[in-house]
């Protein structure tokens, strides 16, 4: 099964993504105000989701070096 949550914070996948799209929209003749917009929207994207799962990743390092961290 893929990991989801270790891909979407993969600036490899956000890159792939925005390079797919990108060809996609060219190649179908989208004009270049639109490709840059959607790229833009995708970097953005991609720049926020990875932001917060490292940010989580970090917190719950710390929280589990310090004992903190609830057990279910």
């Amino acid at each position: 099964m893929t990991d989801w949550k270790r891909k979407l914070s993969s600036r490899k996948f956000w890159a792939l993504l925005g390079a797919l799209i990108t060809s996609l929209l060219t190649a179908f003749g989208a004009n270049n105000d639109t490709v840059i917009q959607v790229t833009g929207v995708i970097g953005a994207f991609g720049a926020v989701i990875a932001y917060i799962l490292a940010e989580a990743y970090v917190d719950g390092k710390s929280a589990e070096a310090t004992g903190t961290c609830n057990q279910e």
